[in-house]
């Protein structure tokens, strides 16, 4: 894996602040200053991570976002949002972003949330069974790539690995704290709303109908669980 971050945030001061933070914890890092300018260096360059701001010149972060997501569905998208905005939280995870930071953030926070996508591409890519299967699903853990009846599915590395989380404990119910250490990590201290964002998410491209899944079943109370068609 290449460990490169590419930092899109229009403010000068706080992509350097970032980019001096991330060098010191051996990233290499690679800067934006426009959506625009953002997705023709992913082209170029090739990031593992993206850091992207919701304020931008031009194109905002959420269009952004919603490009990279759909041509570049395993790049980690982390979104930075102003202090009280829950709605861009929210939105954020809805256009595909796998986590959120709050301005102003601690840089080893940033680092860690880092890591933590990095690590479970990692865990994904390198785990010794390759196929998993479950009714008309089946998740190449090589590739990365998820099927539904051998059509490609395009999920976020989240939506991945918590596809992969699922299948791999069939018929279980998890809880959402269970499912936050599993696929965020024990360290997550961001809003547990991201579960059921994600959740909702990919229901959304799982099932024929959302609202009455078959596959990814809400445990009330609890969490969810993944049902053996």
């Amino acid at each position: 894996m290449n460990n490169k971050v590419l930092i899109i945030e229009d403010q000068e001061s706080i992509r350097k602040f970032i980019k001096l933070a991330l060098e010191k914890q051996s990233f290499k890092v690679v800067q934006a200053s426009s959506g625009e300018e953002g997705i023709e260096k992913v082209i170029s360059e090739s990031p593992q991570v993206v850091v992207l701001d919701i304020m931008l010149p031009g194109i905002d972060g959420f269009k952004v976002c919603e490009i990279l997501r759909k041509e570049y569905p395993n790049i980690g998208i982390i979104m930075l949002t102003a202090l009280g905005q829950d709605i861009d939280k929210i939105k954020g995870l809805e256009f595909g972003a796998d986590d959120y930071m709050v301005k102003p953030f601690n840089p080893l926070e940033l680092s860690a949330r880092i890591n933590s996508i990095i690590r479970r591409m990692t865990l994904v890519s390198d785990s010794t069974s390759n196929i998993l299967t479950s009714g008309p699903f089946k998740i190449d853990l090589d590739s990365k790539i998820a099927y539904k009846n051998d059509e490609i599915l395009n999920l976020t590395p989240k939506e991945f690995f918590l596809l992969k989380v699922f299948i791999e404990n069939m018929n279980k119910a998890l809880s959402r704290d269970k499912l936050l250490d599993l696929v965020w990590g024990y360290n997550f201290v961001g809003d547990p709303k991201i579960v059921d964002v994600n959740v909702r998410r990919l229901r959304n491209k799982l099932e024929d109908s959302p609202s009455s899944p078959c596959y990814l079943e809400t445990v009330w109370g609890m969490g969810y669980r993944w049902k053996e068609d």
